[in-house]
């Protein structure tokens, strides 16, 4: 159907794409990329508005400046601290972005016109098997140093670290399902906005988990970088129409 077909395609722009320079960019400059990579629900909105032809008001592009703003505070403050591969890897986290923005603003409609847990099946397996057929075997032909795609896989499935990846595809797995369903009641732009939340939840899980227990260095954000983080998720909500003001004013009888 064509929803399907759009599903595919949104699972191709979201996975091989997005999630292959997600996973780079960690590995090159660390959680300081995730706020870069939150710039998709901002990415979302102003598609949405575009090609979709939905509202984009004051609140929102406020939201989507201060966005901006926390983006290039935190990555201004982290280059001592991650050394000469930060650029490359928040360049690899600002593709990441507007890959995922794509897919959230395109699969929000399309979740509308399917079910979630028939869309997120899609997404995932297509995602899944295109970067195993499609983009191991690239890899491997750009590292020039005739590594095996089929050798890399074997290794994979039977090293002991592959327990992490089957707790974290579990998690992901739910994650995702409950962002398209999510998407689906409320609209692309409300559901891109809660959902980058993660913007402030995974660097803080990942220096608790790598940095405090796992005792790695290079996991740990400066207070100001933290204090933008938050700030950050303030600038997700107002980009999903949520304007915190409201919080505190009263409400009419």
């Amino acid at each position: 159907t064509k929803p399907g077909l759009v599903m595919i395609i949104c699972a191709l722009i979201g996975g091989p794409i997005a999630s292959t320079c997600y996973v780079a960019a960690l590995q090159m400059a660390g959680t300081i990329i995730v706020p870069f990579a939150a710039l998709n629900a901002s990415i979302g909105a102003i598609i949405g508005r575009f090609v979709f032809k939905q509202e984009l008001n004051k609140t929102m592009v406020g939201g989507i400046i201060i966005c901006l703003i926390c983006a290039t505070v935190i990555g201004g403050t982290s280059f001592d601290g991650f050394g000469g591969t930060t650029m490359v890897g928040i360049g690899l986290a600002l593709v990441c972005a507007l890959g995922w923005g794509v897919e959230g603003a395109v699969a929000g409609f399309g979740t509308t016109l399917i079910d979630y847990n028939i869309g997120i099946t899609i997404r995932q397996c297509t995602s899944g098997l295109s970067n195993m057929i499609i983009v191991l075997p690239l890899l491997c032909m750009v590292d020039g140093h005739g590594v095996s795609a089929f050798n890399l896989l074997s290794t994979a499935f039977t090293d002991s670290s592959v327990a992490f990846f089957v707790v974290s595809g579990l998690f992901a797995g739910l994650s995702y399902g409950f962002w398209y369903k999510g998407a689906s009641m409320c609209g692309a732009a409300l559901g891109m906005t809660c959902n980058g939340a993660y913007a402030f939840w995974c660097p803080f899980f990942t220096w608790i988990i790598c940095g405090l227990i796992g005792g790695i260095d290079g996991y740990a954000l400066s207070p100001i970088q933290w204090i933008f983080a938050a700030i950050m998720v303030i600038g997700i909500a107002m980009v999903g129409n949520l304007n915190p003001l409201n919080a505190f004013k009263k409400k009419e009888a």
